[in-house]
């Protein structure tokens, strides 16, 4: 991913009445940055400031040390002095913004990379930060502006075009989307499965299923993967290739073998197929994995009710109704099933309850058993 923070070094020429030390022990911070020695340019860059309290960079150059650090209140003190010290340090703004971003203080992120952009509107990188603060408050149109301005000044910013294309898709605009991660394939074939992926996954949402499927595949060659497998089996069954759908989910739970979803759209697709049982044996599995889940114990409390389980499926509508309990469905379920075993009243209770959370259809059966 392109650098969020960056920090340019021009070394000052030294007035006729300054010693050179401040510029060595910038040089000496500059070599230790570099090497990964954060630490010790620390070390250097305070040197610096203890000979001449005035030096702009060398704030700026420790509090890139300091945010590389995890100290990032240090690193946003350091980049204000910086600021006091030189107003127009655009360089300044840029990394203080990327510090506040990461203490998700967005706005005051904003603020910063606004007045970063107000001295240097050319700057790719400073649009990019920007989109990115914005998109994590949520202001997705801002995000896609701030993208679109980052690839208008640098048409090769494969990760702008990505970002932009998320955005667009929380906007449901899946078309411009699609169009974005297709660019951003095209500049860095080398990060492709990432953006395959994602472009996979909005293509599906405009019922595309083989392009979908195509770009899963895709994602399967370069980087085989548990949820590669699941989405692809999901564009599968949406087709109702169910057969096909399970291979890849049992492909999906070979490579993880506590995957819930990929065990979950198994016992779906199974149940497509008809073989209850096996639905039955994967919906268990998955309650195993994550006990909590209301619409698991739901989906194989209905299974078993086409396996005629009816006393089996019971305890599941029930404990569905337990985790929710406005679960509408479950109660019109567990009704039927306490029906078929002749249990009028109990039935009864239930399916007028889950008429009276709004599901109609228990009406029919009301008026037939229960008046």
């Amino acid at each position: 991913m392109r650098g969020i923070f960056y920090f340019i070094i021009v070394l000052l020429v030294a007035s006729s009445g300054c010693s050179q030390k401040p510029e060595e022990y910038i040089k000496k911070g500059i070599t230790k940055y570099n090497l990964q020695d954060y630490r010790g340019a620390i070390v250097d860059y305070t040197k610096a400031i203890e000979l001449y309290p005035d030096y702009a960079m060398a704030y700026c150059g420790r509090g890139l040390a300091k945010y590389n650090l995890q100290d990032y209140r240090g690193a946003i003190a350091d980049y204000t002095k910086a600021i006091e010290l030189d107003p127009d340090y655009a360089i300044a703004y840029c990394d203080r913004g990327a510090a506040k971003s990461i203490l998700l203080d967005y706005n005051g992120a904003i603020a910063d990379y606004t007045k970063a952009i107000e001295l240097d509107p050319n700057d790719a990188d400073i649009y990019y930060n920007r989109g990115l603060a914005k998109y994590n408050l949520q202001d997705y149109r801002g995000a896609v502006a701030d993208y679109t301005k980052a690839v208008e000044l640098d048409p090769d910013y494969a990760i702008a075009y990505c970002n932009r294309g998320a955005a667009k898709s929380i906007l449901l605009d899946y078309n411009g989307a699609i169009a974005d991660y297709t660019k951003a394939i095209k500049i860095k074939p080398e990060d492709t499965d990432a953006y395959y992926q994602s472009r996979g996954l909005l293509k599906a949402c405009i019922q595309d299923y083989n392009g979908a499927i195509a770009d899963f595949t895709k994602v399967i060659e370069i980087n085989p993967n548990a949820e590669a497998y699941k989405d692809r089996g999901l564009a599968k069954a949406d087709l109702k290739d169910y057969n096909g759908a399970i291979a890849d989910y049992t492909k999906a739970i070979e490579v993880n073998p506590k995957y819930s979803k990929a065990y979950n759209e198994r016992g779906i697709a199974k149940d497509s197929l008809q073989d209850y049982t096996g639905a039955v044996s994967d919906y268990t599995t998955v309650i195993e994995l994550n006990p909590n889940n209301a619409e698991t114990y739901y989906d194989r409390g209905r299974v078993k009710f086409k396996l005629k389980h009816y006393r089996g499926a019971i305890p599941d509508f029930t404990k569905a109704i337990e985790l929710n309990p406005e679960y509408a469905e479950a109660y019109y379920n567990r009704g039927l099933t306490k029906l078929n075993i002749g249990q009028i009243n109990s039935g009864c209770v239930d399916l007028r309850k889950a008429e009276e959370l709004g599901f109609t259809e228990a009406y029919k059966y009301i008026k037939k058993y229960c008046n």
